[in-house]
Parts: C-alpha cells; structure tokens; sequence
C-alpha cells in the first residue's frame, strides 16, 4: 500500500464539518474506495482489500468527513523500527493518506498530519516513517529523506555473478510459498536486527504481505515462485520472485522479476543471486527496493550492464527529539548540542545536548550554547545513519556553529550497513 496522494494545499484549518475522527469499522469500506479513488481509481483484489483491513488498527486510524462523504483518510500502524544499534524502537508507520479532489486546498491535510502527530506523541512513539508516492507532500510536516533505495535492471545475458567461498555448499529447492512461510519468516526474523530501517513484524498478518499474488499485477508474469536456501538442513534464506516469458527475432527473451531475496550469510545470497542469473530462458532480471549496499553489485561482472539506479524511499519524523535521539547508538563518540526548529511540533524547539557512543546514549533538553543549528526535518534524514550531517550541511541545511562539530557529529551519526524499509505499507 502506497502512502499517500495528498496534495493539500497549503497549511490552514480543515474547512468546516471536515475535521478529522477516529475511524469506525463500519466506515472503513467507504474510507478505503476513498483513498482508491485518490490513486486513479486503482481497483485491488478481494485478497488485498481483505489484508489491509484486517491489518487496520482501527484506533490509530483518522478519516475526514464532509457530512456523510469521506474526503480524508490517514492511518499509522504500530511498528518497531530497528536503529543504528540493533535496538527496537516504536514507530508509527503512517499510510493510506489521501485527500479527495473535490476538497483540496481546504487545510484537509494539514488538518489530518496535526492530528495524527498529536496522537503519535500521546502514544508514546517517538518516530513517524512513511513512504511517499509525492516527495514534496511531506517535509513541511518535519519528514526528511532517511534512507535510499537500489533498482536494477541486469543483463542476465552478458553479466555473470563470482560468488564466495562457501556458496556451492548452499542447497537450493523450489517450495510453495505459502507452505514454507514459518521457514521464510524465521530468516527475516533474524535479520531485523542487522540493519537500521528494518521492521519487526510483531501483529499477525505482515507475514502474509509477501504473499500477495493478484493476477491483475503480474503484467503477464507467472505466479510467485519461491526458491529455498538450506544448507545442513537449515534454512537460510529465500528468494520470491516471479518469471515473464518473452522471445524476440533471436530467440528467448524472458524477465525474471524479484520480489524479496534474504539470506542470513553472504553464501546464502549468492547462491540465490546466482540461481536468479541463471534461470532458463530468461535474459534480464529486474531488481527494485534494495538496500543500497546490495553485495551483488560488488559481484557482477560488469555493473554498466546492470543499469543500476537509486530512488528516495524511507521517510523520517521525529516526533519526539530527546527520545529518538536518545534510542540509537552513534559509530563514534559525540558530545554535541543541537539547535532544533520544528514549527509543526513545537515540543521539539530548542536546544539539546546529544552524548553518546556505541555502547548507549542520552539526549536532554539544555541551556547550553548550540554547536550545530538544524531542523528536524534533517535529524529525520541522517537518523537511520544513511544521509551525512556533512552533507545535509553542504546543502545549506545543517549550520555548524561551533566550529569542528559538524566534523565530530556527522560520523557519529553513520551506520555500518545502509539503512533500509524492506516492505511497504
């Protein structure tokens, strides 16, 4: 599920009788045609209706009404987001925001974001992520850009893949996807906490997320296939994907189309990315929503030839300041004080004081002199350790007040691994 298409005008009071309420199970159908009808009138399978209202939390969800007609929706789901560190921190995943064509430019927007982050702060989560079908909906409501994402689009054909040491010893079978889904979920599982952005799926029914398999969008591809990765009779990892037949004057000319690929190993990886290269009559594979340290780039034969591309993906909100900062672990030590604007949530201005390292952190309010001047949008954006304060700086958004800060905060805030949303919602 996309997040959002809500271009809302600029920021004021919902117009009357619009003002945002707590959805009802009963008006959930009419709350969702709504925000179908904002995507272009997208119509979804009775599978995928079904999934995302039995995965609605009904009381963190908002709609706008005017009088008996939806013209608003927003909803955040309840997740734990891993941070640099490897800790579980909540956040609210916010989603499925629209505003109706027939209401923009009427503070619909502005009306359901001052709400929804209101409650996020009541509920005690000091983060808010998203995904965003319109970058520049959101940072006027404080999101900054936090981590990337890889696409490709590999010529199976003329490059080959060197594996490591270890990846013949990496058993492959073909399963049933919904049979072996225990098996794939304890792989993601495990991987959670090895990679900032990354989400615990703590409620039944994010499990099934991967499963989807309308015919509708397969853009005459084949059913989802999955492959398994055992070695010693353990699993240890999966790819889902799917194949498109194709064939030219030359002959076959098939697309394999990733879905998901884990692997608790480098072997494990390989030996996946590898079978994907190989798959009979096909030429091309399609790649999109990777982290962007993807080992395989650093494996193919000639990278130009897998037309490699990056694109925003995950976007960062700290709903509360001292809290968010306070969750994470920083690659070096920091003692820093942080002069933070944030007109959306004024309970974040002013100034605090960062301390930390790798072994833990704190972050409290101070009367200190600042180091360095930001918004928090940027906090948002170097959060996960994927965007540099450097360069946040370079672009004018990061002021460095004491001189050396930026240079003693900004690989402080990095991370060993890219940071990564490895599904949507």
């Amino acid at each position: 599920m996309a997040t959002d298409h809500a271009r809302g005008g600029p920021a004021g009071r919902a117009g009357s009788g619009t003002e945002p309420r707590v959805l009802r199970p009963e008006d959930w159908d009419r709350c969702y045609d709504t925000l179908l009808r904002a995507f272009g009138g997208a119509v979804e399978s009775d599978e995928e209706r079904g999934l995302w209202r039995a995965l609605t939390e009904y009381d963190r969800f908002l709609g706008a009404w005017d009088g008996g007609e939806a013209v608003g929706t927003a909803g955040a789901f309840s997740f734990r987001m891993t941070v640099p560190g490897g800790a579980l921190v909540p956040a609210a995943g916010v989603t499925m925001v629209s505003v109706a064509a027939t209401h923009r430019r009427r503070g619909v927007l502005t009306s359901l974001m001052r709400r929804q982050l209101d409650d996020v702060r009541g509920w005690g989560e000091p983060l808010a992520v998203l995904t965003a079908s319109e970058p520049a909906i959101y940072g006027r409501f404080g999101y900054g850009i936090g981590s990337f994402q890889l696409d490709a689009e590999i010529d199976t054909a003329r490059v080959s893949l060197e594996a490591p040491a270890g990846t013949d010893a990496v058993r492959l079978r073909y399963a049933a996807p919904a049979e072996v889904l225990e098996a794939c979920e304890a792989v993601y599982a495990r991987l959670v906490p090895q990679r900032p952005g990354m989400l615990a799926r703590h409620r039944p029914g994010w499990e099934r997320l991967g499963l989807l398999d309308p015919e509708g969008g397969r853009d005459g591809a084949s059913p989802l296939q999955c492959v398994m990765a055992e070695r010693g009779g353990r699993t240890v990892g999966f790819a889902r994907f799917r194949v498109k037949p194709g064939w030219g004057p030359s002959g076959h000319d098939g697309t394999v189309v990733l879905e998901e690929l884990y692997g608790l190993d480098p072997a494990a990886q390989a030996a996946l990315w590898r079978f994907l290269f190989g798959i009979d009559l096909t030429s091309t594979l399609v790649v999109q929503g990777r982290p962007v340290d993807d080992a395989w780039q650093y494996q193919v034969s000639d990278i130009r030839r897998c037309l490699p591309r990056v694109r925003d993906q995950y976007y960062i909100r700290l709903v509360d300041v001292g809290a968010a900062l306070g969750a994470r672990t920083y690659q070096a030590p920091v003692d820093v004080v942080l002069e933070v604007s944030d007109a959306f949530c004024p309970w974040n201005e002013g100034r605090w004081r960062l301390t930390g390292d790798a072994e833990g952190a704190s972050c409290a309010r101070t009367r200190d002199a600042a180091d360095l001047s930001l918004s928090v949008r940027e906090l948002g954006a170097a959060y996960l350790g994927g965007v540099p304060l450097t360069a946040l700086a370079a672009a004018g958004r990061v002021r460095e007040v004491r001189r050396g800060a930026l240079a003693e905060a900004s690989p402080a805030f990095g991370s060993a691994v890219a940071p990564w949303l490895p599904h949507g919602f």
